[in-house]
C-alpha cells in the first residue's frame, strides 16, 4: 500500500512521536523493556538469550547473547522484515499511525517507561573444579591445566545473564567461561557450551577483543591467527604463539597488525578449512596479502589444529608443524 506522509519519514521525525522503548516493546510484542532477558524474534529462539543495554551515546540496544548481534529500533525492523532502512522507517511509521492512512490498523500507543538502566547487560558464572572428564577432554587438544589457569579458562556449574539464571552444567552437557578481566566494573566473559550444534557462544567482550593476546611473548618467529582459543591454546602446547579475534569474521585491526609484525618475524593465518574459514582467509588476503594463509590439508579429515591433535596425537602434530617451518625457511 502507498502511504502520503504529513512529514518527512526520517529517525528524527518518527522518534520525535514514539520513544524507543515503545518501538521494542511492539515488535518485540513485550509489556516493557527491563534488564531481563527476552526470546528474539529474529530466529527461532526457544529459551530467553536477549537483552537490552544503552550504548556510549545513550541509544537502546537489543542484545542477542547467542550470535553477537545488536539491533537498534530500526534494524530491529530491518531483520524482522527483511528490508532496507528507509522500507523499516516507513513500516514503523506506518504501525504507529504517524501516515496519513486513515484505515490504519494502528493500535494505541501505550506508555512505556524509560530504560534507565545504563551498560551492557552482565554475565555472571559460579565457577567449579574441573572434573576429571573435563581435563581429559581438553587434554585431547593438548592442553594441560596450567595452560586452562594462563588463560584464564575456567568450569562453570551455573552462567547468570543480568542475574538471571541461563544455563547450568550438566555431565554431557559442559560449560566453560572464559574471562576476559572487568570493564567499568563488570566483568567480562565469553561462556562456550561445546556440546552445541549451534549458538555455542555467549559474550559480553567487545568485538574487538583479541584472545591470547595479553599471553604473548614480547617477540618471537612465528605468530599465528587462528579462529578460536582453544586452537590458541593447542598452538600454546606446541610451542607456537597464537592469538584469535573475538568472531571468524572480524580481523584484527591495522594498528595492532602493525604492532605483531614488529615483533614476529612470520604472521600465519590459519583458519579452518570450511566453506566459511576458506572464505574468510579470502577476504583477509585482500586486505593483508603480506601475511602467509594456510589451512589443515582435507586429506586429514581434521578442520582445525586442535581437531588434527585430537586425531593424531602431539607428535604428529609437531611433525605437521615442523614441515611446515621447514617449508616457511625455504620460501
Amino acid at each position: 500500500m502507498d502511504f502520503t506522509f504529513h512529514n518527512p519519514i526520517t529517525k528524527d521525525y518518527v522518534f520525535s512521536k514514539v520513544s524507543e522503548e515503545q518501538v521494542f516493546c511492539h515488535y518485540l510484542e513485550i509489556n516493557k523493556v527491563d534488564k531481563k532477558l527476552y526470546c528474539s524474534k529474529v530466529r527461532n529462539d526457544k529459551h530467553p538469550t536477549c537483552g537490552f543495554y544503552r550504548g556510549n551515546k545513550g541509544e537502546l540496544y537489543f542484545h542477542d547473547f547467542a550470535t553477537g548481534d545488536n539491533f537498534n529500533c530500526v534494524s530491529l525492523v530491518m531483520a524482522l522484515y527483511k528490508c532496507g532502512y528507509y522500507k523499516a522507517l516507513e513500516i514503523i511509521a506506518s504501525d504507529f499511525g504517524l501516515t496519513s492512512d486513515k484505515v490504519s490498523k494502528t493500535k494505541y500507543i501505550k506508555e512505556v517507561p524509560k530504560f534507565e538502566n545504563n551498560g551492557k547487560s552482565i554475565i555472571g558464572v559460579e565457577i567449579r573444579d574441573f572434573t576429571d572428564k573435563e581435563l581429559n577432554w581438553w587434554n585431547r587438544y593438548g592442553v594441560t591445566p596450567a595452560i586452562l589457569k594462563k588463560f584464564h579458562v575456567y568450569s562453570c556449574n551455573s552462567v547468570f545473564l543480568n542475574n538471571n539464571l541461563f544455563a547450568k552444567t550438566q555431565e554431557q552437557n559442559p560449560i566453560y567461561g572464559y574471562y576476559g578481566g572487568k570493564k567499568d566494573g563488570s566483568e567480562l566473559w565469553r561462556i562456550y557450551f561445546p556440546k552445541r550444534k549451534s549458538y555455542r557462544f555467549i559474550s559480553n567482550w567487545n568485538a574487538n577483543k583479541i584472545q591470547g593476546f595479553d599471553q604473548l611473548p614480547k617477540s618471537g618467529k612465528i605468530l599465528v591467527i587462528t579462529k578460536s582459543l582453544k586452537d590458541v591454546m593447542c598452538l600454546y602446547s606446541l610451542g607456537i604463539s597464537a592469538i584469535a579475534p573475538n568472531s571468524e569474521h572480524i580481523f584484527i585491526t591495522d594498528n595492532v597488525l602493525n604492532n605483531l609484525k614488529e615483533r614476529f618475524k612470520y604472521i600465519v593465518v590459519l583458519y579452518d578449512n570450511d566453506l566459511t574459514g576458506i572464505a574468510n582467509m579470502r577476504k583477509f588476503k585482500k586486505e593483508h596479502p603480506e601475511l602467509i594463509y594456510t589451512f589443515i590439508p582435507r586429506k586429514y579429515g581434521a578442520k582445525d589444529i586442535s581437531d588434527y591433535h585430537k586425531m593424531y596425537g602431539r607428535e604428529s602434530t609437531l611433525n605437521l608443524i615442523k614441515e611446515y617451518i621447514q617449508w616457511l625457511n625455504r620460501h
